[in-house]
């Protein structure tokens, strides 16, 4: 079985290390790994390639940036000359970047068989990127594997047939598990001015957050209130770095910027955190697995059950409610409790088996589908 694996930003590296770990374990399966260069440089690229142990990408299309429609293109552009050439069996796309719509919608066009990891996921805000890019891929995919009942229900209402949904946990956690050991080990608090003391992580990067200079100051006015009672740990996102050159300085709002991490130093900050404030859908995971507070800085969700089953709450951008909530957390953070269902490492090897025909979903109440522990039993230093 011939599959194409494609992976273009920094979230798809983290989902793909632990698939392409499990395709390698099969024979039968001759996996090809295409980067298309949407995330290109080391910090957000290369590093991950090494940390997450991913092999060398078989192919790189270098689409490197632009708008979202030149991305989009330039990988459609790029892929179909090597999918018409190496004509595969599968197209694995994961998540929900420009690079996954890009895959989906040329593989679908050349009557490749298509597959989407992390299907299924809705905020219901057509105004984000990613949900749009959610909406097309999972329309015209075969195969859709989901990481929350949540998104099986998505797809069932969107009328996908159930017999192409299969639910088999969270491929992301498979990583987290997979590299504990190592982002334990890290000894990035060492290289911090913290003192030892308790902090907060922020993450920062979506557009309607970063891309107005009076939000994204409203933002850092809330943050310096934060700030005044722990430090906050913010490794910036390229593009967003110069936008607060052009805002108030970061420095001045008790913030501790940083460059962009590493997955394992980045995983390594926030399992020790008092208190994680973001905009990204990845790390409201990771804080759920770890048993960290998240606050989500946005007015909506697409993974609901980090809500219902983890540590995370929606709480919006207006500045005094997000210094409200802050606050409150650290006064009495919430409980850790067992993580979602199937979120236990072994999504990848679910969905391998069910690529390969040797296995499907298993039922409610089997040892697969029983929650395990939480990753860390506290709620951080």
């Amino acid at each position: 079985m011939k599959i194409v694996n494609v992976v273009g930003a920094r979230p798809n590296f983290v989902k793909m290390s632990p698939l392409i770990r499990e395709m390698l374990r099969h024979p039968t399966i001759v996996p090809t790994l295409v980067h298309t260069g949407q995330h290109y440089d080391d910090a957000m690229s290369a590093r991950f390639f090494a940390e997450l142990e991913i092999p060398a990408p078989d192919h790189n299309l270098g689409v490197g940036s632009g708008s979202h429609a030149i991305q989009t293109a330039q990988v459609m552009q790029r892929l179909e000359p090597l999918l018409t050439s190496v004509r595969p069996d599968l197209v694995l796309a994961v998540g929900d970047v420009n690079s996954t719509l890009a895959a989906a919608i040329t593989a679908v066009k050349l009557g490749l068989p298509l597959v989407h990891v992390e299907a299924g996921l809705r905020s219901f805000d057509r105004a984000m990127p990613e949900e749009i890019n959610r909406l097309l891929t999972d329309a015209v995919a075969d195969l859709l594997f989901v990481t929350e009942e949540d998104a099986r229900v998505n797809l069932l209402r969107e009328g996908v047939a159930p017999a192409k949904i299969h639910f088999v946990g969270n491929v992301m956690v498979d990583a987290l598990l997979a590299f504990k050991p190592r982002w334990e080990a890290s000894p990035i608090l060492d290289r911090l001015p913290l003192d030892g003391k308790r902090y907060a992580v922020l993450t920062l990067h979506r557009p309607t957050n970063v891309d107005d200079p009076d939000t994204l100051n409203e933002l850092l006015g809330a943050l310096q209130e934060i700030g005044r009672h722990l430090p906050i740990v913010f490794p910036v996102h390229p593009r967003v770095r110069p936008r607060l050159a052009l805002g108030a300085s970061a420095s001045n709002r008790g913030l501790v910027c940083l460059p962009p991490l590493g997955y394992l130093d980045f995983v390594a900050l926030m399992s020790r955190a008092r208190l994680v404030l973001t905009d990204s859908g990845g790390v409201q995971e990771e804080t759920t697995m770890l048993g960290v507070p998240c606050l989500t800085l946005r007015d909506n969700t697409e993974r609901p059950v980090t809500v219902s089953h983890g540590t995370n709450r929606v709480i919006g951008t207006r500045p005094q409610r997000i210094v409200e909530e802050a606050l409150r957390v650290l006064d009495d953070p919430p409980r850790p409790v067992a993580p979602p269902p199937l979120w236990d490492g072994r999504a990848a090897q679910r969905i391998v088996r069910i690529l390969l025909g040797q296995g499907s979903d298993p039922a409610p109440g089997t040892p697969e589908s029983v929650a395990h522990a939480p990753l860390l039993s506290g709620r951080g230093a």
